[in-house]
């Protein structure tokens, strides 16, 4: 059998229950942002991870139909077999379309479909798999949303009982992301039952010394335009692309300041209280400044 399709066996359905024998619900988590190149998807990848670090069992999709980024950046390109429009339209079941990663047991990605129209998902068709994720013992379900206001933004989006909204500290993006929170409020499936969707801002590639200059909004300003307290701050770094380009999600470098970050993140994502790094600028001591170093 081919290595790609993920064979292990999956949690049984009855485990999947609280104490009180209620079935257990997975959190659904959309990460999102008005543009493009903003870093969902290594944050979809970061995110995924951190929690799988710390015992959740996870899955985490990619949504974006046509262009497909998730597996390259979770390093598991070459194993996949099966994706989620397969598992949508009855092609393949949903455990074989599941690739389990190599370096945590509980966490497995989604694939999106490379070759297939952004129309091939439906409501319909993404509701039942996020039902049999929950049903299967799953705890968060991570949905990496293509950017903007197309299909498969709607259908990231429409099930999510938290929303991660991606920005970059520039004004182009902020406004963008802007006109997504207004899809949330509007647009899900919480909407419609009268509720809200539990929103947090992450701010990626944000430079403290760019701020301090004027070249770049700082987190303040951010968080007063969109009214969202801030969940993250990920700084500017070149680590970011090694890690995506390594197939390694950059949460998984303890040493770098985005992946520290994504840690801060994650805890605080499950209700942790961390301080907020990286968003001072460094001060320079006086030989740095005599001599330029």
């Amino acid at each position: 059998m081919n290595e790609g399709v993920a064979t292990e066996t999956l949690p049984d359905r009855a485990e999947a229950t609280t104490a009180s024998g209620q079935a257990r619900q997975a959190k659904i988590v959309v990460v999102t942002s008005g543009k493009g190149g903003v870093g969902k998807t290594t944050t979809s990848a970061s995110l995924a991870c951190g929690l799988a670090k710390r015992g959740k069992k996870v899955a985490v999709i990619d949504f974006d139909v046509g262009l497909r980024n998730l597996d390259l950046i979770m390093g598991c390109e070459r194993r996949v077999v099966y994706d989620f429009v397969n598992v949508v339209h009855g092609e393949a079941t949903l455990r074989q379309a599941l690739i389990k990663d190599k370096r945590f047991d509980n966490l497995y990605v989604l694939a999106a479909s490379q070759t297939r129209d952004k129309d091939a998902l439906t409501k319909e068709g993404v509701e039942k798999v996020l039902r049999d994720l929950s049903d299967d013992g799953f705890e968060y379900i991570v949905c990496d949303s293509p950017a903007g206001i197309e299909k498969g933004a709607f259908l990231a989006m429409y099930f999510a009982d938290q929303a991660v909204v991606v920005v970059n500290p520039e004004v182009s993006s902020v406004r963008d992301s802007d006109r997504i929170l207004g899809l949330l409020a509007s647009k899900t499936r919480k909407a419609e039952l009268g509720e809200r969707v539990q929103e947090f801002l992450l701010l990626t590639r944000y430079s403290p010394a760019r701020v301090e200059a004027g070249e770049m909004l700082s987190i303040a300003d951010v968080e007063e335009v969109l009214g969202l307290k801030t969940l993250g701050v990920i700084p500017e770094s070149g680590d970011v692309l090694n890690a995506s380009n390594a197939g390694v999600p950059v949460i998984l470098d303890d040493q770098s300041d985005a992946g520290q970050a994504y840690e801060d993140a994650v805890a605080r994502l499950l209700g942790e209280d961390r301080p907020m790094r990286f968003t001072q600028a460094e001060k320079k001591g006086f030989f740095k400044k005599l001599f330029g170093a």
